[in-house]
């Protein structure tokens, strides 16, 4: 699994013109899944994240998880993380894995962020959205699960 984290002070994803998801301060998450992934890269990656100390403390330092602040998580789906540009100029999804592999996984990954304790919002798996985020910092992260 491949996230890119990026430390929020708001985001929102759309769909045909309607919120599916907000939130305040906190983090904006693009997942993507990949053939090999499991439920175990899931829970790497939902630990992980939520106990990564990106937010400032008292001293100015990056201390804080986004469960110290009291933070959200914005959970999207994206496939295109697995893009592969090395040849040409289109790129190739072959490492990305097939919807009923990829949508069991991020509903895992998004539940055991909330059982860390975090209120998670989402996108919709699998649609075209407008993903909107102010990046505090900015502040933005890439993890591989492997």
């Amino acid at each position: 699994m491949r996230a890119v984290v990026q430390r929020c002070k708001e985001g929102k994803v759309t769909v045909e013109g309607n919120v599916v998801g907000q939130i305040g301060p906190g983090l904006v998450v693009l997942l993507g899944v990949t053939h090999e992934d499991t439920e175990q890269d899931a829970r790497y990656l939902a630990e992980k994240i939520a106990g990564l100390r990106i937010f400032e403390d008292a001293e100015g330092k990056m201390n804080l998880s986004v469960r110290d602040v009291g933070g959200e998580v914005l959970s999207v789906s994206q496939f295109t993380l697995y893009g592969d540009v090395r040849k040409g100029k289109r790129p190739n999804f072959m490492a990305a894995a097939r919807p009923e592999t990829a949508e069991p996984l991020y509903e895992t990954f998004n539940r055991l962020l909330r059982e860390q304790g975090l209120n998670v919002e989402t996108g919709v798996f699998g649609a075209m959205m407008d993903v909107q985020l102010t990046n505090w910092g900015p502040v933005t992260l890439i993890i591989d699960s492997h």
